[in-house]
């Protein structure tokens, strides 16, 4: 399917949660914040549903995001409904990794093809200020139980204030090299201020050539990052919304009043 910038959009990013387990400074209020309602939130059944629906209109690559995907209860579940669907090619997760070590083995069997990992530092201290409590060690043993378990790319996204040359790019790059997995370097990002930009190693932020949907927890399809509209495919149903979300994504970002990274996905 295309858009009205001709855009084929194939790619369909899935919020699960809006809740994390860490309170990283640059996506998350030190205090947390209001969580929605059981209720608000997609079921697993009503997310596969929206998911077949896409797949038979065009997208072919899926990501479970959050928050953190791996706090909501019996989200291997959903991999493997999700993975069940005839014609999608890449199932994937992004992850904070602090809970890998216990779910790596189930995903692969439920059918996950791949990983991104959040890791913007090897120093633990840096780390657990960035995270606000986190534990390093937690992150380390859960990307090699997801390299143990044959989850594969797995790729590493590191947050950086101004450029990939910081000190602690410089460590997680050779880290990268060093293991076998691929980098990714974000640059630090503000939705209410509409700052973005490429992502290095990565398509994210390339507005022209821009090819996803996202889908919140609680069911708002938005064609844009950086654009507040959203579509409610409960009110709407998973088709209408989509193609709404077609005729309104933007030819470019520009900025998100109504959203945070930790309730659309980032």
């Amino acid at each position: 399917m295309f858009d009205n910038y001709n855009r084929q959009i194939n790619y369909l990013r899935i919020s699960v949660t809006d809740r994390c387990n860490l309170r990283c400074f640059y996506c998350m209020p030190e205090k947390g914040v209001e969580m929605l309602q059981h209720s608000d939130i997609l079921s697993f059944d009503e997310i596969a549903a929206i998911t077949r629906i896409a797949v038979g209109m065009g997208v072919n690559k899926v990501r479970i995001t959050g928050g953190e995907p791996l706090v909501r209860k019996g989200v291997v579940n959903l991999v493997k409904m999700l993975a069940s669907i005839p014609g999608i090619d890449d199932l994937s997760m992004t992850s904070n990794g602090t809970l890998l070590s216990r779910y790596a083995s189930q995903l692969k069997e439920a059918g996950l093809n791949r990983l991104n990992i959040s890791l913007d530092t090897l120093d633990s201290e840096k780390y657990r200020k960035i995270t606000r409590g986190g534990n390093l060690v937690e992150v380390l043993t859960g990307i090699k139980a997801a390299r143990d378990a044959g989850l594969s790319p797995i790729k590493i996204n590191c947050v950086v204030k101004k450029s990939s040359n910081e000190p602690d790019a410089k460590t997680i790059k050779a880290f990268c090299n060093d293991n076998g997995f691929q980098v990714r370097f974000i640059h630090q990002m503000s939705l209410t201020e509409g700052h973005f930009s490429v992502v290095e190693g990565g398509s994210g932020g390339d507005c022209s050539n821009c090819n996803r949907l996202r889908l919140t927890a609680n069911g708002k399809l938005m064609p844009c990052l950086f654009n507040g509209i959203g579509f409610d495919v409960r009110k709407m149903g998973a088709e209408e919304a989509i193609r709404m979300a077609l005729e309104n994504k933007p030819a470019c970002g520009s900025m998100n009043l109504s959203g945070e990274f930790f309730n659309i996905g980032g």
